[in-house]
């Protein structure tokens, strides 16, 4: 009898937007010690080798009084790491002893990435999913992260903006320093609803069909939608850890989404 060959896929993409529940479902990933070690390898710039700044994200709106509540600008150094020493570095990081990679990919991050990837020797397309199959040597499995939520999402990034708290519980002296301020939670919810956009648009026009988790889902029982990934990756379901991380969520979070959903209605801001 000839073997039937295991043709499920040994890597991963996790695809979303910020804020959207990706960094619970990777670090339950990671603790599994067999599911890769997956991170967020595209998110740099190659101006800085930084990941963009609080400002930044704001750089196309002309409003001061954003700008004044996040943090100046940190000067980096231009990237000048070749694109093949990239690539070796970025699957063997993200790579556990068992062959499973991982990675996190926001749709931000789509053009960053796209742009490593044309130095590739090896290149075979000028596509995204080309960009990632030359990158890893496969298809991975592409799991979307969704959060229909959008105004509570963007109530937690202009928080962590502010307090450059992005996992875990936020020390209260850092929270207590944190602005409410509805024209930088109006502009991130646009972002956050084009980002999601850009997503869907890309995965119907692609033909990929990922695997999909929401963010109640993966809130309410982690182990679960964890676990739903490991499946897919041919691994033992019953590997996934409880909760690998705090929520940040908390009645300060609850108050700011009521009071921009107010402010939304007073005064146009979009939903």
């Amino acid at each position: 009898m000839v073997p039937i060959m295991d043709t499920r896929p040994r890597a991963y993409l996790v695809c979303a937007s910020q804020r959207s529940g990706s960094t619970l479902l990777v670090e339950s990933l990671r603790a599994t010690g067999v599911a890769g070690e997956p991170a967020e390898f595209f998110q740099y710039l190659p101006t800085t080798s930084l990941a963009p700044q609080p400002r930044e994200w704001f750089a196309d709106l002309d409003d001061p009084s954003v700008h004044e509540l996040l943090a100046p600008l940190v000067v980096g150094d231009p990237d000048s790491e070749t694109a093949d020493d990239w690539r070796v570095r970025v699957v063997a990081s993200g790579r556990t002893p068992n062959g499973v990679w991982g990675g996190k990919l926001m749709w931000n991050q789509v053009p960053l990435l796209v742009g490593r990837a044309v130095a590739l020797s090896d290149r075979t397309g000028t596509d995204l999913r080309s960009a990632v199959a030359d990158l890893l040597g496969e298809e991975p499995l592409y799991v979307k992260v969704n959060r229909d939520e959008v105004v509570s999402q963007a109530v937690s990034f202009w928080r962590a903006l502010q307090t450059q708290v992005w996992r875990g519980a936020t020390p209260p002296e850092l929270d207590a320093n944190a602005v409410y301020h509805a024209g930088a939670i109006a502009y991130l919810v646009s972002l956050l609803r084009a980002q999601d956009a850009g997503w869907r648009a890309w995965f119907t026009e692609s033909g990929v069909v990922p695997l999909e988790i929401d963010y109640r889902d993966l809130a309410a029982d982690s182990a679960e939608q964890t676990g739903r990934v490991l499946a897919a990756l041919g691994l033992d379901p019953e590997l996934a850890p409880p909760p690998a991380l705090e929520r940040q969520a908390n009645a300060r979070s609850r108050e700011w989404a009521e009071r921009y959903r107010h402010d939304a209605e007073t005064e146009g801001y979009p939903l």
